[in-house]
């Protein structure tokens, strides 16, 4: 039996904007993702290790002190095939 989880927090989406080579896991520029910290959306396990200190800040509310609040820009570790990611808080 399936049942939908409830969103905890605020909703984050993430968009890729560059792909430096190729992304192995099949990511693409533009694609467009929600992710939470209780779902990877099916991103790469090594671009959400990446993301997730910045995913739960945005989740729960929080924020950088400086840029723009609701959007941060991270990019996974892989330095040859690098994939940069906009993770944004949306309400």
């Amino acid at each position: 039996m399936s049942q939908e989880k409830p969103r905890v927090g605020h909703q984050v989406k993430a968009k890729i904007l560059e792909i430096k080579g190729t992304c192995g896991w099949g990511h693409k520029v533009g694609q467009e993702i929600e992710v939470s910290c209780h779902d990877t959306a099916g991103t790469c396990g090594f671009l959400y290790h990446d993301m997730f200190p910045m995913l739960q800040m945005l989740q729960f509310g929080g924020s950088l002190p400086w840029g723009e609040a609701s959007i941060v820009e991270v990019e996974c570790p892989d330095r040859n095939n690098a994939v940069k990611v906009r993770l944004e808080r949306v309400d």
